[in-house]
């Protein structure tokens, strides 16, 4: 269970680590659409965690935008410092979130399996349910 002051810490977090990536980072291997999903604070507030959804065209291009965007951690972290005002500056650590990706993924296959009942329907399937291959 988090607190108040840690949710409010991970809402400051998500927000200036969103306009950081967007707006001040011009590394050319950050394409396709990154989001900060989630951000989980520590209760002591010197640690957290930030999950990021990268949905880009290919896997080995949003593996690259990951890597640039933690090679850009200091760069990050020290704008995040900037704007908040506490007495500790929580030290970030990025993880790749796959919840947009599987949801994305599970949205296909109903499409896929929509598309193959059009095709088959259930009556032509269950039409001769005692038949059994031989």
């Amino acid at each position: 269970m988090t607190s108040r002051r840690q949710q409010k810490i991970a809402r400051a977090i998500r927000e200036s680590v969103s306009k950081t990536i967007l707006n001040r980072l011009s590394d050319p291997r950050i394409t396709g659409l990154v989001s900060v999903t989630e951000v989980d604070v520590s209760p002591d507030m010197k640690n957290a965690t930030v999950y990021l959804s990268i949905l880009t065209p290919d896997e080995r291009k949003a593996g690259m935008t990951f890597d640039a965007i933690c090679h850009a951690i200091g760069h990050i972290q020290h704008h995040l410092g900037s704007e908040l005002s506490g007495k500790y500056c929580p030290h970030l650590r990025f993880e790749k979130d796959q919840k947009v990706k599987k949801t994305l993924e599970t949205l296909r296959l109903i499409e896929q399996a929509e598309h193959e009942y059009a095709e088959h329907p259930l009556q032509e399937i269950t039409e001769h349910p005692e038949k059994t291959e031989e």
